[in-house]
């Protein structure tokens, strides 16, 4: 039962520091989200919870947003949500062998998975841009400065998350047992 609690303990105080630093100023696409994302496929040893864990950071912190900003909450959540539970998925193939390597290449895919999903949904139910080729393509270039931050971001927090998580296995070695 306590290796039990020590994971709801641990899963808890993750989706609460995701969560909150979400709400930190930041710049925009720069965020822990898609890392811990890539983390909980690869490290969570119940699927279920991989899953909970960054869905629910999202859920938080957007539900923050609303309160304080009005701006937590947007027609394009179900995009959102379906897509960081696709890079759960993709984290899924890291669990065997967590290298240097696949992490970042993992990240890109993150990365770019969420930049194709989201600006196709950008596109496909407003108005900005017309509903063609064109307006598709030209979507996607106007979003290319936000990509390249999510790839910064990404990288970024996922090398923490990992390196952190790598760490600690080494020094607590009933760590990797989750």
């Amino acid at each position: 039962m306590g290796r039990f609690w020590n994971r709801i303990t641990v899963a808890t105080g993750v989706v609460l520091a995701v969560a909150l630093l979400r709400l930190v100023p930041h710049p925009p696409n720069v965020a822990p989200v898609t890392a811990l994302a890539l983390f909980a496929g690869a490290t969570f040893g119940r699927r279920l919870l991989g899953f909970f864990v960054p869905l629910a950071a999202m859920l938080l912190s957007d539900s923050l947003l609303e309160l304080l900003t009005g701006q937590g909450f947007h027609p394009h959540m179900p995009v959102v949500y379906g897509t960081f539970a696709l890079v759960v998925l993709l984290g899924s193939f890291l669990k065997e062998r967590l290298q240097v390597g696949r992490v970042a290449l993992a990240s890109v895919a993150a990365s770019t998975l969420f930049y194709l999903t989201t600006n196709f949904a950008v596109w496909a139910s407003g108005t900005m841009y017309p509903h063609t080729a064109a307006g598709l393509i030209a979507c996607y270039i106007a979003a290319l400065p936000f990509y390249g931050l999510s790839l910064v971001g990404d990288l970024t927090f996922a090398a923490l998350i990992f390196a952190a998580y790598s760490a600690l296995v080494r020094h607590l070695p009933a760590a990797s047992a989750s």
